[in-house]
């Protein structure tokens, strides 16, 4: 089915997706013909253009537009993309992290998480995760775990912030949206993907027991610019299943995991009689959707480890709004 399913994608325009599914799913060489003549078309693709043509105003933009720009297969070699890569490490400060005035003018907190992650899952996105400054990034958001290995909300008068219902972590006392953006920015680091935090922090986001449906492929209409990444704190406030099964599948966990095996069976019911998933919000995006939960199921297959945490009831004290 998955390889049917692949050859469905191949009928796209989109060079990148293109290219994406003959390297990814199908595992052709780099030098194959057929890809190889794909591979410059993608960076003459129109959107692609447009994207490098971008002038970001802020860091949360910025970082954004490195994740657009890595998921239509550009990385740092090219150099509108080092430009970008360099822009970012020169809002560097000292410490590693970077300043939480880029992204809110809120005074009380000290300290969110998210102003390192985010940048740091802009820069693993084209290649940039090993650079030395990154390195020194990854270093200061590993010392803000809490002791269970989340990451909380972030400190007011050196105490963690509240976490409102829709952020809960199940059994924990973490920020769901900050965890999940920092193991966002860790599986795209070769060597940190498959580390003892990452694993944490996926056994944890495993814990909630969520089937929303609406908000699958949120991620997707953000990396494709059919939806804002509005909001800081409130960034992750969805949870996408096939987010959350894209970075759960990158730190090698496999299908023996109870709850992955839960959610993989949530999802084949969801998936069309052909072979796709259809953008519950954006239907224009169903072959994009379709690649990236194929490209995490196929992980899967090589997954070594399985997690021991329950699954857990989810009941949100309040919950986001639905945006279509």
């Amino acid at each position: 089915m998955t390889t049917d399913s692949a050859w469905l994608l191949l009928c796209d325009s989109s060079p990148a997706l293109r290219c994406r599914v003959l390297s990814e799913l199908l595992g052709v060489p780099d030098d194959d013909p057929e890809l190889a003549d794909l591979l410059p078309r993608r960076a003459e693709d129109p959107e692609v253009l447009a994207l490098l043509a971008a002038e970001p105003e802020g860091l949360q933009e910025l970082s954004l537009l490195l994740c657009r720009l890595g998921g239509l297969g550009l990385d740092r070699a090219h150099p509108r993309v080092e430009e970008l890569v360099e822009r970012v490490f020169a809002r560097q400060q000292d410490d590693g992290s970077f300043p939480l005035t880029e992204f809110r003018t809120d005074e009380r907190y000290a300290m969110i998480p998210l102003q390192v992650s985010v940048p740091l899952r802009g820069l693993g996105a084209v290649g940039a995760a090993t650079d030395p400054r990154a390195e020194r990034a990854y270093d200061w958001l590993l010392a803000r775990r809490t002791q269970d290995g989340s990451w909380p909300t972030g400190l007011v008068a050196g105490q963690p912030g509240s976490v409102p219902g829709y952020r809960k972590l199940p059994g924990s006392p973490g920020c769901r949206a900050n965890t999940e953006a920092a193991l966002a920015a860790l599986v795209l680091h070769p060597g940190r993907a498959r580390s003892e935090p990452a694993r944490r922090a996926a056994d944890l986001l495993l814990r909630r027991e969520t089937r929303d449906e609406w908000a699958l492929g949120t991620e997707i209409a953000r990396l494709r610019g059919r939806e804002r990444a509005a909001g800081f704190i409130s960034l992750h406030s969805r949870f996408d299943l096939a987010f959350v099964l894209d970075l759960v599948s990158r730190t090698g966990i496999s299908a023996a995991d109870a709850r992955v095996a839960g959610l993989v069976g949530f999802l084949e019911g969801l998936r069309g009689p052909a072979g796709l998933w259809e953008h519950p919000a954006h239907p224009e995006l169903s072959r994009w959707l379709t690649l990236d939960l194929l490209t995490s199921l196929g992980r899967l297959d090589g997954g070594d480890w399985a997690g021991e945490g329950p699954r857990l009831r989810f009941r949100p004290d309040d919950v986001p709004v639905k945006h279509h």
